[in-house]
C-alpha cells in the first residue's frame, strides 16, 4: 500500500455519562484494504440536517466551550436532564459522524472491481465520513465521470434519494400530489425541481416571504407561508387545487402536522368528496422525517378517522423497494447531479473547523440557503 496514512484523522461526538456533549478530532488507523475494498481520501462531505441530529441535537449550544484535553482540544456543551434521557442510549459511546461524501480512491484491494476504481473520484454513503479517509466495499461507491470534482458527488445520496423516495411513496400509497414543509431547504428545492420535472402537484409550506420567493422563482405555483395570517385559508386553497393527501414534514414538533390534516379534511369537503359521520373517506397521511422542532407533536383532531401520522426514513424505504429500484434512483441522481439534484454550498470548511466554536454555531443554525461542505483533505 503506497498511500501514506500516518496523519489520518477522524471527527467524533461523545455524549458523556456526566451529561456533556464532546466534539474531538483524533488520530485514526487506516488498515490495508482487503480484496474487495477501497480506501478513499475524503475531499467533500456535507453537513446535512440528518447529520446535526447526531452532532448537536442533544446539546444546549449556548453552553458550548473549549476545553483542553492534554495535547488535544475539544469542544464541550452541556446536555439537559431531559435530553440525557432522550439520547441515553448513546451515553458513553464515542461516535463517528458524516452520512455521505466523496473523494479519491488512494488504495484498492486485489479484486478487479476494486482495482478499476484506483485513482477515481467516487461518491458514497454509509457514515463515518468526517474523516481524512474512509474504507468502503468497492460495490458501495459510485464513480463520478472523469473530470468531475468531488464536490459534485458529495451530496448525491441523502437529499436526492430522499426527494425521489418521497415521490415513490406518494405513488405507492395511491396519492397523486404531496405537501412538503420547511420546503425552501436544499432538499426542498430539489423536491420542487423533481416535482416540476415529473409533473407532480406540490404544495410547499415555508416560514417567510423570502423563502416563498426562492420556490416561486424555481417555478412552483402552490407555495404557502406559515407566518402569514391567511396561512390556513391559503393552505386549504392549495390543497383543493392539487388534491394533495400526503405530506412530508421536517418540523416534527408543534401543531403543524395537525393543521395540515385539518386543512386536508377541509379541502376534501370543498372538493365535494364522499363524506360520512367519520369524516371524508380519503386517507390523509403525514410522514415526519425530521425534528426541526424537538418538542412534542400535538394532534388536535378535527379530521375524521381516516388519517395517519408516522415516521419516514430513507433507509427503510430503500429496503422496501428493492435493489433494482434503488439502482434506478441512483442512476437518475448521477445523471441529474448538476441539474435537479445539484447542491450549492455557501462555505467550505476543514475537519479542524468542525471544532471551532463560531463555525459549529453557524452550521448548527440551519439557516435557509446556508449549507456547509467539509473538506477533510484541507
Amino acid at each position: 500500500m503506497s498511500a501514506d496514512f500516518s496523519n489520518a484523522k477522524q471527527f467524533f461526538t461523545t455524549l458523556t455519562k456526566e451529561g456533556t456533549l464532546e466534539f474531538t478530532i483524533e488520530p485514526m488507523s487506516v488498515a490495508a484494504p482487503d480484496e474487495h475494498e477501497v480506501v478513499v481520501q475524503m475531499e467533500a462531505t456535507p453537513i446535512n440536517p440528518s447529520d446535526l441530529g447526531l452532532l448537536t441535537a442533544p446539546a444546549e449550544m449556548s453552553t458550548l466551550r473549549r476545553e483542553d484535553d492534554g495535547d488535544a482540544l475539544k469542544l464541550v456543551a452541556d446536555v439537559s436532564a431531559q435530553m440525557q434521557r432522550v439520547f441515553g442510549g448513546r451515553a458513553g459511546n464515542k461516535l463517528p459522524a458524516g452520512n455521505e461524501g466523496a473523494g479519491t480512491v488512494v488504495a484498492a484491494g486485489s479484486s478487479d472491481a476494486a482495482q478499476a476504481l484506483m485513482g477515481k473520484t467516487v461518491s458514497m454513503a454509509g457514515g463515518e465520513m468526517y474523516a481524512t479517509h474512509r474504507t468502503m466495499k468497492a460495490m458501495e461507491v459510485m464513480p463520478l465521470p472523469d473530470g468531475a470534482a468531488a464536490r459534485e458527488g458529495a451530496s448525491l445520496f441523502v437529499n436526492p434519494l430522499t426527494a425521489i423516495g418521497m415521490t415513490n411513496t406518494m405513488r405507492m400509497e395511491g396519492h397523486s400530489a404531496l405537501v412538503h414543509t420547511a420546503a425552501a431547504s436544499n432538499l426542498g428545492q430539489m423536491l420542487a425541481k423533481l416535482c416540476l420535472a415529473d409533473d407532480i402537484p406540490l404544495v410547499a409550506i415555508v416560514r417567510s416571504a423570502a423563502q416563498a420567493k426562492i420556490l416561486t422563482d424555481i417555478g412552483l405555483t402552490h407555495v404557502v407561508d406559515s407566518s402569514a395570517e391567511s396561512f390556513f385559508n391559503d393552505l386549504v386553497d392549495a390543497l383543493v387545487a392539487t388534491g394533495a393527501t400526503i405530506a412530508f414534514d421536517a418540523i416534527g414538533g408543534g401543531t403543524l402536522a395537525s393543521t395540515i390534516l385539518v386543512a386536508m379534511e377541509t379541502a376534501a369537503g370543498k372538493r365535494g368528496e364522499e363524506f360520512s359521520v367519520y369524516g371524508s373517506t380519503t386517507h390523509k397521511q403525514v410522514y415526519q422525517y425530521g425534528r426541526l422542532d424537538t418538542g412534542p407533536t400535538t394532534l388536535t383532531g378535527g379530521y375524521g378517522l381516516f388519517w395517519g401520522v408516522s415516521g419516514w426514513l430513507l433507509t427503510p424505504h430503500i429496503q422496501k423497494i428493492g435493489m433494482e429500484k434503488f439502482m434506478e434512483m441512483r442512476m437518475r441522481v448521477m445523471k441529474e447531479r448538476n441539474g435537479i439534484f445539484a447542491s450549492h454550498y455557501t462555505k467550505e470548511i476543514s475537519l479542524a473547523d468542525m471544532i471551532d466554536i463560531d463555525t459549529v454555531k453557524a452550521y448548527d443554525a440551519k439557516a435557509t440557503g446556508t449549507k456547509f461542505l467539509v473538506n477533510p483533505s484541507l
